[in-house]
């Protein structure tokens, strides 16, 4: 896919922080980390970037992506014990409203750590993957 070269150098990065720190800090703590290691890395990223959220083309509010690396992958981090699926359910809610094809889910609270890929089945850039991963 597309974005798999860019995810998996993300997911390096937490894999490294994660290895350094350990789980049970805030969230903020491997933010902050990751920002450092995503440099490293040489990843473009904005880091809490605000994001509009459309409904029927109306802005209703924002949020605040985590990270956008590339200018096409969200990341959200978090730091619990577990990932629960309102977690991923809020991951794919975000791709859709931001339109982005790709996201990351990173969890570095547990003891090793959890990330996902999460994608937006309906963005142009996969529809082969709307093909081959939907039920008939």
């Amino acid at each position: 896919m597309k974005y798999e070269e860019i995810t998996h150098k993300i997911i390096g990065c937490a894999m490294k922080v994660h290895s350094a720190l350990g789980n049970g800090f805030q969230e903020v703590i491997y933010q902050r980390a990751m920002a450092i290691e995503m440099e490293k890395q040489e990843l473009p990223f904005e880091r809490e970037m605000e994001m509009a959220i459309y409904y029927e083309g109306i802005n209703i509010g924002t949020r605040r992506v985590d990270f956008f690396v590339n200018a096409s992958i969200m990341v959200e981090l978090k730091a619990l014990i577990k990932l629960e699926e309102v977690h991923l359910a809020q991951a794919m809610n975000y791709c859709q409203a931001y339109n982005l094809p790709v996201g990351l889910l990173i969890n570095f609270g547990a003891k090793s750590l959890e990330f996902k890929r999460v994608y937006n089945v309906n963005h142009p850039e996969n529809k082969e993957y709307k093909k081959t991963n939907t039920k008939s």
